[in-house]
């Protein structure tokens, strides 16, 4: 049962799940090398992975200024203090984990692989399971109709 003061995960899942998602590529780069794409591509594709894994780190790094500002934790395994609805999380509820899913899908597209392309996948709905929508439902208990408000104003991803 979810109550307002009842912490969302006890484990902070996020970063176990993205390191992991990023050790797996790196071993199944090295074990099973996929073909990846040639040319002028390989090379716009290689562009946008650096571009994409920045803007992963900005909407990160963003966010968490955010909540610092709003006095509240950034710890998926504490108690919300305040529901933050402005900056990144204007256009997304979950600007941190989309920013880790796009540092690893960014990955990807640098080193040219697949693998992390899945991985970050992967990760990304291993988290939503572990993480967001338990947090969807402490937010609900914890801020009630303003919670419910929002999370129907702003999407969960993108």
């Amino acid at each position: 049962m979810t109550t307002s003061l009842s912490p969302p995960n006890r484990v902070p899942w996020p970063p176990i799940v993205y390191l992991t998602a990023i050790a797996a590529g790196i071993v199944l780069v090295v074990l099973y090398p996929l073909p990846w794409i040639e040319g002028p591509l390989a090379d716009i594709l290689f562009a946008a992975g650096w571009l994409l894994a920045a803007a992963g780190v900005f909407t990160g790094v963003a966010a968490m200024r955010v909540m610092h500002k709003a006095n509240t934790t950034i710890k998926p395994n504490r108690v919300s203090d305040h529901l933050v609805t402005s900056g990144p999380f204007s256009f997304t509820r979950n600007p941190i984990y989309l920013g880790n899913a796009m540092i690893t899908l960014g990955i990807g597209l640098i080193v040219g692989s697949v693998w992390f392309l899945f991985a970050g996948l992967i990760a990304a709905f291993v988290t939503q399971k572990l993480t967001i929508e338990p947090e969807e439902r402490h937010l609900s208990a914890r801020f009630g109709k303003k919670y419910r408000d929002y999370a129907a104003r702003v999407r969960r991803w993108v």
